[in-house]
């Protein structure tokens, strides 16, 4: 056997172990150093409505324990999809998370910043930063566009090149929203964009992605929320959860204790 051959089969040999380390599921860095967890949960892929549960800790050790009631919420108008986070989901089983396909996306994913209708100065109470809406806000969802999935400024965008975007400030549910950072590091032409937590249009209505709830459960939610301890998203079905659970060291629900 030659040297090149031994390369090739060492290299084999550590993609397999990786894979099987992935397999076997482990606690995902990000998740191991977050003190604040919001986890929302749903019976099956194809399921709209789902739950929110907020989660607190008070060292990165310690055990979860749940902050306020449960809430109900709406995912997209077809349930979930894995989506592109903080843990590689591409070789998991299930539906993948695309460009159009009404999904929300199924995985564990950073925040990015609040934003809303109202102005700067009254929005003073949350921590996260923020983002008053204003006609020139959009958030690119064209494949073709180098802004995809990110949220410009149409006037400072250097030449619009887009031929669809979200005009943020027209759309009723954004009057309170949060970013979720899915397919933002890196972004993945046609992995899916623009997906927030928002004002729900009621429950059971599906959304074109994001995750939806009524105004005073967003609003505490956000209200909540501490950038200082590192607040993650979790979206998961119910299977999923129950087979990722003692890996990732998620909390137990009530219904499993």
């Amino acid at each position: 056997m030659n040297t090149r051959q031994t390369i090739r089969i060492t290299l084999a040999c550590v993609l397999v172990a990786c894979a099987q380390a992935a397999a076997a599921g482990k606690t995902p860095a990000p998740l191991a150093r977050s003190r604040q967890l919001i986890l929302v949960t749903t019976r099956g892929w194809d399921d709209v409505p789902g739950v929110l549960r907020r989660f607190e800790r008070k060292g990165t050790g310690g055990a979860w324990a749940q902050v306020g009631r449960d809430v109900p919420v709406a995912v997209g108008r077809n349930g979930l999809g894995w989506g592109a986070g903080l843990v590689e989901t591409g070789a998991e089983a299930g539906p993948q998370k695309k460009e159009g396909d009404g999904k929300a996306p199924a995985g564990l994913f950073a925040l990015g910043p609040a934003f809303g209708f109202a102005p700067r100065e009254e929005a003073a109470w949350l921590r996260v930063p923020y983002t008053p809406l204003t006609p020139a806000v959009e958030c690119v969802d064209d494949t073709a566009s180098r802004s995809y999935n990110r949220i410009v400024l149409r006037d400072a965008a250097g030449g619009a090149d887009w031929n669809s975007s979200e005009r943020m400030r027209s759309v009723e549910g954004y009057r309170w929203g949060l970013v979720v950072r899915h397919n933002a590091a890196p972004t993945v032409v046609g992995r899916g964009s623009c997906i927030f937590l928002h004002v729900w249009a009621g429950p059971g209505h599906g959304t074109a992605g994001c995750t939806a709830m009524g105004e005073e459960n967003l609003t505490e939610l956000l209200r909540w929320l501490d950038p200082k301890k590192s607040p993650l998203l979790v979206q998961l079905t119910e299977a999923e959860y129950a087979r990722l659970r003692a890996a990732w060291r998620l909390p137990a629900l009530a219904s499993e204790k």
